[in-house]
């Protein structure tokens, strides 16, 4: 089997709702992940891009949020109609979703505009 072309990390860490923090996967459905699989079989891809349930990944300020490697593309994904996107513009197409992408000087930055006070 060769290399898969795409990692996707894509959060699935539930805290409760009342958690200044919020969460990622608030009702531990898997929602979020479930929807790439399907999405990705769908495109024929399976097997070529691989999409991994995460712990945190310590961005739940910004909402739902997935990492593609290789390139280290941050996502803050909002609604459903987002999987789609990625997948299309990113994953098959190579460009990045930038309307999506969590800004880097975001990204583990305790400073970051979007952080709880």
């Amino acid at each position: 089997m060769p290399k898969f072309k795409h990692h996707l990390f894509i959060c699935t860490n539930s805290r409760a709702a009342d958690h200044p923090r919020g969460s990622c996967d608030p009702q531990k459905a898997g929602d979020l992940h479930r929807a790439f699989k399907t999405k990705l079989a769908q495109r024929g891809l399976k097997g070529t891009i691989r999409a991994n349930k995460s712990g945190c990944l310590d961005q739940c300020e910004h909402g739902p949020t997935v990492v593609v490697y290789p390139g280290e593309v941050w996502y803050a994904v909002k609604r459903a109609e987002d999987v789609d996107e990625i997948i299309e513009s990113h994953i098959v197409g190579g460009t990045p979703v930038e309307r999506l992408r969590i800004p880097d000087d975001c990204l583990n930055n305790p400073g970051c505009r979007h952080r709880q006070k």
